[in-house]
Parts: structure tokens; C-alpha cells; sequence
């Protein structure tokens, strides 16, 4: 008989030396793409391959920046988008979680709701945007209506997707035992679909910024929605790309807190 080679102790960390360092590599990769990608603007727009009043360069950004930092307007808009997306996000998922349970525990409310559940997600939202506006009014109050109306449909069809997908042998084992529908839900059923509800967080919360961004470009007076339509109407061009960036990165800073709250959940299982 062959004899199964027992597994090291360096092994182990050999694995581990070479995860860190592929992690490494491509974060190097990704900075020198990036840090081209700023080069080559800079270069073209320096030797006018492309027209700076429309395509801006990364040095008069930083200039639009400073100046938008003196004149305290920038931290004023961020601030704003920023509060209405997680508002937005965090009224779409507390929706998600109590329409799903409901939709999961009364099967007569799920067969009924679902397809009017599937033509309300696919609706366009900037369409129903200006209808916001008229049944609300303009305000903080509809923009954040439209944060959620983008995420919230959607959300709540792939929760109860995943609720439904739990294994019944643990929802018989459950019952057989004596558990109530209660004990199935508190037990089984949401234990095992919170990986995919961080899953569905990490969506939404890209999609509730675009409809906070969409509600701003319609009917608000402040925010960074409002900063990129008013800089396309002035034609002030780097006031609308640098938005557009610090909109990148808020999404990309929102995903990554939600990453780490789900890397912190998987350890403590």
C-alpha cells in the first residue's frame, strides 16, 4: 500500500508565501496600469493629442480639487451623495430582509407577488425618477426614493431565490425534532443565506449610488449629482470628470467596508 506523504508544516507556509507574494504582483500591476493610464493622459493633453477644455488632464483636476477644498463646495456635495446612498442602502436592505421572510413563509404571497416583484425590477428607473419628483416633491426625501427604487426589487427576488435554496434535509431535521416555521427561519434558513445577502449587499450599494446620482441630476441643489450636470451646463468639463472620480471612489470605498465586514463574518463561523 502507498503511504500518504503527511502534510508539512512548511508546506503550509510555502502556500501562504505565495498567495502573499501573487497578492503583491498584482497590486504592483494594478498601480503601474493605473499610474500609465495618468501618465499618458497628462502626455496627451500636454502635447495636444487631445483637447484639454474637453477631456481636463490629471494636473488641472488636482488644481479643480485644491480650489473646490478652499472654497469648502467639495466636501459639501460628498458629504450629502454620501449620507443619501446610505440611507438608501440601508432602507433597501431592512426591506429586502422583511419582504423576503414574507414572501419565504406564506407561499399563496409569493406565488402572487413574484412577477409583479419581476416587472417593478424591470422598469427603468430614470424614467420613474421625474414621477418621483411630482408625487414627493423635490427634497433629500425623494432622492433617496430613488436610491432604493433602483436596488430594492431586485434584492428581494434574490434573497427569496436564496431562502429557498436552503438544503430542506436541515428544514425536515428542524421540523422532525419538534422546530417551528420560527426555528426554521432563525436557524436554518438565514444563517445559511447571509454569505449570499453580502453578496446582494455588495451590489446594492453600487446601485443605490447610481439612483442617488439619478435623483440628483433631476432635483437637487447639492450633491455630487448636482456638481456633474451644473459643471455639463456651465461646460466646466473637469468639475464633471473629477465628480465622476470621487464617485468612483466612494463606490469603490463603500464595497471594500462591506468586503471586510464579510471576511470578519466568515471568520467568526
Amino acid at each position: 500500500m502507498k503511504k500518504h506523504r503527511q502534510k508539512h508544516p512548511s508546506d503550509t507556509n510555502t502556500y501562504y508565501i505565495k498567495q502573499i507574494q501573487h497578492k503583491r504582483k498584482i497590486s504592483i500591476f494594478r498601480i503601474m496600469i493605473l499610474a500609465a493610464f495618468i501618465a499618458l493622459w497628462e502626455l496627451a493633453a500636454t502635447l495636444g493629442w487631445i483637447d484639454d477644455f474637453i477631456f481636463s488632464s490629471p494636473s488641472k483636476l488636482v488644481l479643480c480639487l485644491k480650489n473646490l477644498i478652499i472654497q469648502g463646495i467639495l466636501w459639501q456635495h460628498i458629504s450629502i451623495t454620501l449620507l443619501e446612498t446610505i440611507v438608501s442602502f440601508l432602507l433597501v436592505i431592512g426591506i429586502t430582509l422583511l419582504a423576503a421572510i414574507l414572501l419565504w413563509s406564506n407561499k399563496s404571497v409569493s406565488e402572487t407577488a413574484e412577477p409583479y416583484m419581476v416587472i417593478l425590477n424591470s422598469l427603468p428607473k430614470s424614467a420613474l425618477a421625474p414621477l418621483l419628483i411630482v408625487w414627493l416633491g423635490s427634497g433629500y426625501r425623494t432622492i433617496i426614493v430613488t436610491g432604493m427604487s433602483v436596488a430594492v426589487f431586485g434584492s428581494i427576488l434574490s434573497l427569496y431565490q436564496a431562502f429557498m435554496a436552503v438544503n430542506p434535509d436541515q428544514i425536515k431535521l428542524i421540523l422532525t425534532l419538534g422546530g417551528s416555521r420560527r426555528h426554521v427561519l432563525t436557524k436554518v434558513v438565514l444563517p445559511s443565506s447571509i454569505p449570499h445577502l453580502f453578496s446582494i449587499m455588495k451590489v446594492d450599494i453600487g446601485l443605490c449610488l447610481v439612483g442617488v446620482i439619478i435623483g440628483e441630476f433631476i432635483s437637487s441643489r447639492r450633491g455630487l449629482g448636482y456638481m456633474i450636470i451644473y459643471g455639463s451646463q456651465v461646460f466646466r468639463l473637469d468639475w464633471v470628470i473629477l465628480g465622476i472620480l470621487i464617485l468612483c471612489g466612494i463606490a469603490m470605498g463603500l464595497y471594500q467596508i462591506l468586503v471586510v465586514l464579510e471576511k470578519h463574518y466568515l471568520r467568526k463561523m
